[in-house]
């Protein structure tokens, strides 16, 4: 059973048009936090490059963007039903098989987040007028239901990758 109201704590960042997730439990529970990062080489003192995540500050076209969503239970008590849904951002292309969460069921859509369903299941019209499988760039939201319990002051992380057009 889901809760119906939209709980919205959540830490905007401007980054591509925005980024807003929503959380979905019961009513002041959950406190969500967003951020939008790219990966950047780094050279250490020995000479080995490693990526390393950084905040987004500027992009261009072709530039992989990670949306990490972090959701904590902030009462005393186990919350359950958890449901965190993102828009995949504007003027950017979901990228395939990027989409992580522990513990959680992931479902997309192809239709500004009115039906979620699994990759397989989600369907669009094509231009020849015909029902097929949607493609990863044609997702424009992605929902994480968390399975479970989330125990007090516990958090967890969910995320995916896109990029820029």
């Amino acid at each position: 059973m889901r809760i119906s109201r939209l709980l919205f704590i959540t830490t905007l960042f401007m980054a591509l048009g925005g980024f807003s997730p929503a959380s979905q439990a019961a009513d002041g529970a959950i406190k969500v936090k967003s951020i939008a990062q790219v990966e950047v080489e780094v050279v250490g003192k020995d000479g080995k490059k490693t990526l390393k995540r950084a905040p987004v500050e500027k992009v261009v076209p072709g530039t992989e963007v990670i949306y990490t969503t972090t959701f904590e239970n902030i009462i005393d008590k186990t919350v359950g039903n958890i449901a965190i849904d993102n828009p995949v951002p504007n003027d950017t292309e979901y990228k395939a098989g990027s989409a992580f969460g522990k513990d959680c069921e992931i479902l997309f859509s192809a239709d500004g987040g009115k039906k979620f369903g699994h990759a397989e299941e989600l369907k669009v019209k094509g231009a020849d007028g015909k029902e097929r499988t949607a493609l990863p760039r044609e997702y424009t939201n992605i929902r994480w239901n968390y399975k479970g319990q989330l125990a007090a002051g516990k958090s967890g992380e969910v995320g995916f990758r896109a990029v820029v057009k």
